[in-house]
């Protein structure tokens, strides 16, 4: 079996991390590579440090927007960028999902400059528009992966 590359390495951290979440819709790992190619930070989406996974709710068509997820979740993009251990200047960050606009913000303060993602399932919504345009704007790099076919034998 041949090597995997590095973007199918990281990319499989990423994968890998997601894996973590208890979200039960979506699973979103990120992983941010310095310029040495080396893993600075790891994340996954999940509830903030101390916010029990079994008193907020996972749900998200509830009527009631208190009783959904989205005000409670940090995203996996969020919690790699705060995860970190090193300086993000020039970094790349590995994402199963497309950043929303709300990362995408972070990704720019943070000073990384390339984006690698896998999936881009809300292309059209206005989250994923107004990102690309901020990315754009920033100079961030940009390109999509195709899925991972990563088999691992122990």
């Amino acid at each position: 079996m041949p090597h995997i590359s590095w973007d199918e390495y990281f990319m499989g951290v990423a994968a890998l991390s997601a894996k973590r979440s208890k979200d039960p819709n979506t699973q979103v790992g990120a992983c941010i590579v310095n310029e040495e190619k080396r893993i600075v930070g790891i994340g996954y989406n999940g509830f903030p440090r101390g916010c029990e996974d079994d008193v907020f709710p996972w749900g998200k068509g509830n009527s009631d927007p208190l009783e959904n997820k989205y005000p409670y979740v940090v995203h996996a993009e969020a919690n790699c960028i705060l995860n970190t251990t090193a300086k993000l200047t020039g970094a790349t960050l590995y994402v199963t999902l497309f950043p929303c606009n709300e990362c995408a913000k972070l990704i720019i303060q943070s000073g990384i400059k390339h984006l690698v993602y896998m999936e881009d399932k809300y292309r059209n919504e206005a989250s994923n528009i107004a990102s690309r345009r901020m990315l754009d704007a920033a100079g961030i790099e940009y390109r999509q992966m195709e899925k991972l076919e990563v088999l691992i034998k122990c």
